[in-house]
């Protein structure tokens, strides 16, 4: 259970020294009861006081590494329910699943096809995380040598996937210094695997139905395995959620330690792409710390991207792009001018299909703190003044081009006339949807 501000409070100095921040003791505690402080905070507590707190001090879902260096992947650690209440601060891991069956010469071309599965979105590179290597040959020492070459092929972290103890060990064994994930502890197989992942001192996966998850994490830890992450076995998709629903208030609401672990969920379907891209959007949309798939499709993949990076971008935090002139193909002084707000979603929209005109082109980007065309102008931060301002900035827009005409969103032409008395240019309404600016622009020629 979780331990309640009076109950930590009991064991601070009671000394309201202030060094930790807060005016008193209490209010440290109730800080630390709402896991919004570290303990190390207070510098005062006694040893038997930090052996006392080290629950209430811990976070509800333990941080788990898998893989090394600038590639390695951090799962766990969350503190909310939702979004909104704060963030969510370790994206899910995306794994690709493949087979140790495959030839040698076939297995590395996949392998290289995971590592080159990158995408450009609103600014930022997004892609896929993990190699997951499938034990499907039967041969323990074939799943060993397709693990070293294909750790040696990729870039990214791996996961280990078989529930042979023999076969864990051995592959484990080979890359172990690349800190891969094993997934293989089931209640079947727990004496024998627990040790693996324990020697190895690598994360494990207990996959396991959720009524005996408990009981399995506190036998792999009595048996040396620390770093675990849950697959709850569930019947069906709406199953599923439930499960990860109750794990994560179990996790954050009672603060039970012992499923206090990062969940992974294999939404790997081979016989139905569609189903498994739309399965695998909902487990990273409700708590799946990792989720494996086995389609390698640019439309299965970048949907599933895009859903992941919305999750977890910062609700507070708008993804914005630098105010200011920017350059679409070559523009010269006779290329027409467009305004558009920094949010980076409206920005690259915009972007994109001026792109496709082939038109080369200006666009204007005002500073609106992050937010979207009418969000902006209903809110006051796309104002006529402020556009005019910027087009009538001597080091910006006005002496790249040798004309005044300007293209405002047709979202907002009510600002039309008073932009032209105010700014001296001549505003042209362009359409409301970006989806028209090439047929737009190529009017204008």
């Amino acid at each position: 259970m979780a331990l309640t501000a009076l109950d930590v409070f009991k064991h601070l100095p009671k000394t309201n020294c202030r060094d930790c921040g807060f005016p008193t003791c209490l209010a440290f505690a109730m800080q630390l009861a709402a896991k919004k402080v570290e303990l190390d905070k207070c510098p005062h507590v006694t040893d038997e006081g930090k052996a006392a707190l080290e629950g209430a001090s811990a976070p509800p879902v333990k941080l788990i590494t898998v893989g090394t260096g600038e590639k390695k992947v951090e799962v766990g650690n969350e503190t909310v329910l939702f979004r909104h209440e704060e963030r969510f601060h370790h994206e899910t891991g995306i794994g690709i699943q493949v087979s140790d069956s495959l030839p040698g010469a076939e297995l590395m071309e996949k392998v290289k096809l995971v590592n080159d599965k990158t995408y450009e979105r609103v600014g930022f590179t997004i892609g896929v995380n993990l190699v997951a290597l499938k034990h499907e040959s039967g041969d323990a020492a074939a799943f060993a040598e397709a693990a070293e070459k294909a750790q040696g092929a990729s870039q990214l972290p791996m996961i280990l996937m078989t529930d042979d103890p023999a076969a864990m060990k051995a592959a484990a064994e080979k890359i172990k210094d690349k800190r891969p994930l094993l997934y293989g502890i089931t209640e079947s197989n727990i004496d024998a695997m627990a040790p693996v992942a324990a020697g190895t001192g690598l994360p494990v996966v207990i996959s396991a139905p959720l009524e005996v998850m408990a009981d399995l994490t506190k036998k792999a830890r009595a048996a040396g395995a620390q770093d675990i992450v849950l697959e709850p076995l569930s019947d069906g998709f709406t199953e599923t959620i439930q499960d990860l629903t109750r794990l994560r208030r179990a996790q954050l609401k009672k603060n039970f330690r012992d499923v206090g672990f990062p969940i992974l969920v294999n939404a790997a379907d081979p016989d139905d792409p569609y189903r498994e891209t739309n399965h695998a959007a909902g487990y990273v949309a409700k708590y799946a710390s990792l989720v494996i798939v086995s389609g390698l499709e640019d439309w299965q993949l970048l949907p599933l991207l895009t859903v992941r990076q919305n999750i977890y971008t910062d609700p507070q935090k708008p993804i914005q792009v630098k105010p200011g002139v920017w350059e679409v193909g070559k523009p010269d002084t006779g290329s027409p001018v467009l305004v558009t707000t920094n949010f980076s979603l409206t920005y690259y929209t915009v972007e994109g299909e001026v792109a496709a005109s082939r038109v080369p082109s200006y666009i204007l980007v005002i500073d609106t703190e992050g937010t979207s065309v009418l969000t902006a102008w209903a809110a006051e931060k796309f104002t006529v003044e402020m556009i005019a301002a910027k087009l009538n900035e001597g080091d910006g827009i006005k002496g790249k081009v040798s004309h005044q005409n300007v293209i405002i969103p047709g979202l907002v032409a009510v600002m039309t006339a008073k932009l032209k008395e105010e700014s001296g240019w001549n505003v042209l309404v362009g359409p409301r949807e970006a989806t028209g600016i090439p047929k737009f622009l190529k009017s204008l020629a």
